[in-house]
């Protein structure tokens, strides 16, 4: 079983979040999205496990199918 409770960012996830709010400053919502697909698709190719994207997909759209 693929564990993505654990926090692996600590304090730099905040660091994070407020980086990717600028990023979308400005944006369209269509801009918005495509910057998002975009930043999925690096991060899937950095992570490299088709099971573990499997699993984070399915985690991610638990809170659309409750």
């Amino acid at each position: 079983m693929i564990d993505l409770g654990r926090d692996h960012l600590g304090a730099d996830g905040d660091v994070f979040y407020a980086a990717l709010l600028k990023a979308h400053e400005g944006f369209s919502p269509e801009d918005s999205a495509r910057l998002n697909a975009r930043l999925v698709l690096i991060l899937a190719n950095q992570v490299g496990d088709r099971e573990v994207l499997q699993a984070a997909l399915e985690k991610a759209m638990e809170r659309f199918h409750s």
